[in-house]
């Protein structure tokens, strides 16, 4: 344990808010899983078809996709700590009612595909929101750390809660798994509620609408750095992820049983593992100044081990090489929302982080689809190393395109951005609230009759404000 403290940097960790935002996201990612887990397994025992478990996974995308969007225009026009309770008690609710269902015995999947589009969206908004609010919290050179340290909490959550979940639900029965995620929600709200007001950085009032979402997707576009990050994270997934195959390689290379053996677990856990493994050595690698360049390394050593995944029959040599992708993934991810978080201004993270969080979720089911034909066509191990190998040549094209982005690091950025105005698609989206907050001041100070108004009221509010201030303070 000692030795684990000493090569993960847990700087961010010496910052308060941030602490309480890292225990939140560790207890969440936890919980997260036992719902993740009871719902298909509640919908096979209802149904008895797994055509049936697929369409909670679809149910829950649209809906996620939608409320990472719009949860991120609202992310960058309102108080982003109020909107991460108001995620983290949306889900606790829905999690409430996912067990009254299963405590009442209700057969109905219409009911319970309904609940999960209904979390699934509020957990879109709620993950925009986590990510956009981390720079707000610690110094850019701990931004590394920060993920290092969000991607570890989650990658735990991700190995520790199936096995929880797979040791109480034969105890307890599926429906105490939704409760119990519930209570760890409502267990970490005055941690969430501890954490300093966080508005708008310029102090402007917006509108959330299609255009609001609009603008950001115009920032990431006139912005070469942030379309090149979101670019290569999406071509690794796609080409590089083959979680789809594992069923396949597993009966077909490495000699499982077709209904599953010792094989499936080995692959599914080793990228998991190696994903945590590096996660707690993040002092190795969170201080590294060149972001871009960590990235292309990090992808090109994703696609050449999975490369080597595919021409491996050892199933020890294979483990070995999915935790070696599992800890390129980390890395990836580390830096890849680092320069998300330091090259986008304040008032455009919302709507980019949650671009990034459409991605994130897309990224993965569009790699299943992509590697499941190419598996039916090619076979396993040939579909799995043409997808590694396609991943590092997909990196080498674009660095090729865009060498700034292997030079790329946050304090060369800051440099160039005291010497230059920032993109200007960024800079007149993120400035367009407030400069309808000037003109609608303007236009007031213009009317006599507002004038007036105005005065009036002031003079009332102060007088309310005086009896109030006689009366005692106010509870928020």
């Amino acid at each position: 344990m000692r030795i684990v403290l000493k090569l993960l940097d847990t700087r961010p960790l010496r910052v308060p808010a941030f602490r309480r935002l890292w225990v939140s996201t560790a207890v969440t990612a936890v919980g997260s899983q036992l719902t993740a887990v009871a719902v298909p397994l509640q919908i096979y025992r209802l149904t008895g078809s797994s055509a049936q478990v697929g369409l909670a996974g679809l149910a829950g995308f649209l809906p996620l996709v939608a409320a990472a969007l719009w949860g991120g225009a609202v992310a960058d026009a309102a108080d982003r700590r109020r909107l991460l309770l108001v995620g983290n008690t949306g889900i606790a609710l829905v999690s409430v009612l996912l067990w009254a269902q299963a405590a009442a015995g209700l057969r109905s999947v219409g009911t319970l595909l309904a609940l999960v589009a209904v979390q699934q969206a509020f957990f879109g908004a709620n993950a925009t929101v986590r990510g956009a609010l981390v720079p707000r919290l610690v110094d850019p050179e701990l931004l590394p750390a920060a993920n290092a340290l969000q991607s570890t909490a989650a990658w735990f959550g991700g190995i520790a809660g199936p096995l929880l979940a797979g040791t109480l639900v034969a105890a307890l029965g599926t429906g105490t798994l939704y409760l119990l995620d519930a209570l760890a929600l409502l267990a970490v709200l005055p941690a969430v509620r501890l954490l300093p007001p966080l508005p708008p950085s310029d102090g402007a009032s917006r509108r959330v609408g299609p255009r609001e979402i609009a603008d950001g997707l115009r920032c990431l576009r006139s912005s070469r750095v942030l379309l090149t990050a979101y670019l290569v994270d999406f071509l690794a997934m796609v080409l590089g992820l083959p979680v789809a195959l594992f069923p396949q390689a597993a009966h077909q290379v490495f000699g499982d049983p077709a209904g599953g053996g010792p094989a499936i677990g080995v692959l599914s856990a080793a990228l998991s593992l190696g994903a945590l493994l590096t996660g707690c050595c993040s002092g190795l690698f969170t201080r590294v100044r060149r972001h871009g360049a960590m990235v292309t390394a990090a992808v090109c050593t994703w696609g050449l081990a999975i490369a080597g995944l595919g021409t491996t029959r050892r199933l020890w040599l294979a483990a070995l090489l999915l935790a070696l992708s599992g800890g390129a993934l980390v890395v990836l991810g580390t830096f890849r929302k680092s320069i998300l978080q330091s090259a986008a201004p304040d008032a455009m993270r919302g709507r980019l982080q949650g671009i990034d969080t459409v991605v994130g979720a897309g990224g993965p089911r569009l790699a299943g689809l992509v590697h499941g034909v190419a598996g039916a066509a090619f076979g396993a191990s040939r579909a799995i190393s043409a997808g590694g190998v396609l991943a590092v040549l997909a990196m080498g094209a674009v660095v090729a395109v865009s060498p700034a982005f292997w030079r790329y690091s946050p304090a060369a950025q800051r440099s160039r951005e005291v010497s230059r105005p920032r993109t200007a698609a960024c800079t007149s989206a993120s400035s367009a609230g407030s400069a309808a907050s000037r003109r609608r001041r303007s236009s007031t100070r213009a009317s006599p009759v507002v004038t007036t108004w105005r005065a009036a009221s002031s003079r009332v509010l102060s007088s309310q404000s005086h009896r109030h201030s006689t009366a005692g303070p106010e509870a928020k």
